[in-house]
């Protein structure tokens, strides 16, 4: 599916293309590095990240699950630029919950591909609520864009903050902000 050859010779051509040497020593082998880094950073495309929640456990739990400043690192679709920052997943079990370590790898799955934070934060709450079947879903993330931060001066230190909420915590405003305290309370 991904072709590492293929984006090699595309970024030799940038090189080309901005005035530089590929040849040059320090370059040399930039495009074979930068094709592999992209196959890592493209990784989630070639895969469904809700299948991670096929593993997952019927304890009859009901109670609020949440994850504080899981690690988000995703690539803007806009600009091929990073974002960087964190996410908080919660979510109210019908009895079935996911490991921990499958909700990490969710998010990751979904910020593995060219992407926006506003998709990114809606994809996550969307597989918890349908795939996962929970009551409800609520996802924050907050991310530095380096798309915003290298390109203009005045936003270094900006983070931007989104927010997607399914079932119960789109329907009970107490509920939202019991999530929403938590998640300020780690941070």
């Amino acid at each position: 599916m991904f072709d590492e050859p293929r984006v090699a010779r595309a970024v030799r051509e940038i090189l080309h293309a901005i005035g530089e040497d590929p040849e040059r020593e320090g370059l040399q082998e930039t495009p074979e590095r930068v094709a592999g880094a992209y196959a890592k950073l493209f990784s989630g495309l070639g895969e469904d990240p809700a299948r991670h929640l096929e593993v997952a456990f019927d304890e009859g739990a009901r109670d609020l699950v949440l994850i504080r400043d899981l690690p988000v690192c995703s690539v803007c679709e806009h600009h091929l630029l990073p974002f960087i920052g964190k996410a908080h997943v919660g979510y109210v079990p019908e009895g079935r919950i996911a490991g921990f370590s499958e909700l990490a790898r969710l998010v990751e799955g979904y910020a593995r591909r060219p992407q926006i934070q506003e998709r990114l934060t809606a994809q996550v709450a969307d597989a918890l609520h349908d795939a996962l079947g929970a009551a409800g879903s609520m996802v924050v993330i907050e991310a530095t864009h380096s798309c915003m931060t290298m390109r203009y001066a005045e936003t270094t230190g900006s983070v931007a903050v989104t927010s997607a909420a399914r079932g119960a915590f789109e329907e009970d405003a107490a509920r939202r902000a019991e999530v929403l305290s938590l998640i300020r309370r780690g941070t």
